[in-house]
């Protein structure tokens, strides 16, 4: 371990340090470890290492950096290109499903589309011309706000415009609930490390802020496991609910991140 060499490889627009990421920590414990990690914003320069861990917070990695990930030796989450809500969701619906329960309006893009807007644009005026997108009606901007994705009480409700944008997909709501309460289930991993929890809330889309109570180190449903297998993930996290005794996938990131600067106890334990 001590004579190990990572490189970490980011978009090229972005600053890796500004974002809380939660491999922040997991970095400086390497240093502290003895391993040598070297961060590559792009990827204009080659640099030898034992280990590439791929960081590009995108919807779809572009070919010419999964292209640059094939010149190392092993690469973690080198398999994982798209964590598109089309490409991980199971349960997405066309206009005509016959179906008649609630429904959920997303971005196929993860994160509400935020970081591909983020980094196309990486001048000093993007955090606003982002919240001015996310006002424009989604039909017409493709753009949602990541907690405040719109539910209805039916298919036939989804204004018709959405159905016209391929930035945005349609899903049945499938909620799991504790009395009043939502809960959402979170997997973070990396190889046969992991931390689970199931947090509970008032909301619908739970976010940090939302929080009323965590429960730590639940197992985890075998099902999921196998489909992080077929989604080849090493590193990441996954949100999730248990609807009828069956796992739903709501979320899939490679690229984890939390909000707490320094990072908390439990934050760190992780």
């Amino acid at each position: 371990m001590a004579s190990l060499k990572i490189a970490v490889l980011t978009h090229r627009h972005e600053s890796f340090s500004g974002y809380g990421y939660l491999l922040a920590p997991l970095l400086e414990a390497w240093r502290k470890s003895g391993c040598t990690v070297v961060l590559l914003r792009g990827i204009e320069h080659f640099e030898p290492a034992d280990i590439l861990f791929l960081h590009v917070n995108l919807t779809v990695i572009p070919e010419d950096y999964l292209a640059f990930c094939r010149r190392y030796p092993r690469v973690i989450n080198g398999g994982v290109a798209d964590i598109s809500k089309r490409r991980i969701s199971a349960n997405l619906l066309s206009r005509d499903a016959g179906y008649d329960g609630p429904v959920i309006v997303k971005t196929d893009r993860n994160y509400g589309g935020r970081p591909e807007r983020f980094l196309a644009h990486p001048g000093t005026g993007r955090r606003l011309l982002l919240r001015l997108l996310e006002r424009l009606p989604p039909g017409w901007s493709g753009a949602l706000a990541p907690d405040r994705y719109p539910i209805y009480p039916k298919l036939q409700a989804v204004p018709q415009a959405v159905w016209s944008n391929r930035s945005l997909v349609v899903e049945k709501f499938l909620p799991e609930r504790e009395g009043d309460c939502y809960c959402l289930r979170v997997w973070a991993f990396l190889g046969d490390r992991e931390k689970t929890q199931r947090i509970l809330a008032a909301t619908p889309i739970i976010k940090a802020r939302h929080v009323l109570r965590r429960e730590e180190d639940l197992p985890v449903p075998e099902a999921l496991r196998r489909l992080r297998a077929e989604l080849q993930f090493d590193y990441g996290k996954f949100d999730y609910v248990m609807v009828d005794g069956t796992p739903v996938l709501l979320d899939a990131n490679r690229t984890p991140s939390f909000r707490a600067e320094p990072p908390s106890p439990r934050q760190l334990a992780i």
